[in-house]
């Protein structure tokens, strides 16, 4: 399907944004973490762009992720009123979650949620992320767990998941899959890199059918400090460049 270009039509503030997020959706499927056309990734424009409105931009409803260009995004208000024309629809499902966090959480610029068989399969563990990789120490630094519900169509959820979420920049959504909420699609991204892999190692070990040695709790503690000395101070923008030049060599159609 040909989309026109946005290009022209939007600032270059909000441009720059598209490409990141239509390169993260890229990303997301080639690393396995996409369910067809089911989960969404969000990206607030700022306040400059939008005149202080809250409006963010989400995939359309119906494109898989290795589709998705940064014309193709749909640009949304907080009552999934759709502000430029669209063929595509809004999933509510994936609004009611998204808004509800870009409502609560003044820092989160993006929000990844993933429906991957790891991620699923912890969340429907009692025990939840278990201290047992140094993945899952920078996961339980910033954790949340949010009962399931039923599928998230419902306005009234958002409350509940505003109030489990708090503060967290992880979040396992019981029997459903993960979340993660960053102050750039790169945080976010990166952050979603380290709690996948925190799943597929605990699935794995768990597997073993042998006793698991735990991380000392006291290591648990300052995690943030580690992340930026670990990441020279850069966070995850240290990565960021590596993996658009990644999503530019799989097919840099997403810039389009």
């Amino acid at each position: 399907m040909h989309i026109p270009s946005l290009r022209e039509v939007v600032s270059a503030e909000e441009w720059a944004l598209r490409c990141d997020l239509a390169a993260c959706y890229r990303l997301v499927a080639a690393y396995g973490w996409s369910d067809l056309v089911f989960t969404h990734i969000s990206a607030k424009l700022p306040e400059s762009v939008t005149g202080g409105e809250h409006q963010f931009l989400i995939n359309p409803y119906g494109l898989m992720f290795d589709e998705i260009t940064a014309s193709s995004l749909v640009k949304v208000d907080m009552a999934c009123n759709k502000l430029h024309d669209s063929p595509f629809p809004v999933n509510p499902a994936g609004f009611v979650i998204h808004s509800a966090v870009h409502e609560a959480r003044p820092d989160a610029v993006c929000v990844l949620h993933t429906h991957t068989r790891a991620g699923v399969a912890v969340s429907a563990q009692a025990h939840g992320i278990l201290p047992i990789s140094q993945q899952s120490t920078f996961v339980l630094s910033s954790l949340a767990y949010h009962e399931y519900e039923g599928v998230a169509f419902r306005p009234d959820e958002k409350p509940r998941l505003q109030a489990d979420l708090g503060n967290a920049n992880y979040l396992v959504l019981r029997n459903h899959g993960l979340l993660t909420v960053g102050r750039s699609i790169a945080d976010a991204f990166l952050s979603m890199y380290t709690f996948e892999n925190t799943c597929r190692i605990q699935v794995d070990a768990l597997a073993g059918g042998t006793a698991l040695t735990r991380v000392n709790p006291a290591i648990l503690a300052g995690m943030a400090d580690v992340m930026r000395v670990a990441t020279a101070g850069q966070g995850a923008q240290l990565a960021w460049p590596a993996l658009l030049r990644k999503a530019d060599k799989l097919d840099p159609s997403f810039r389009t």
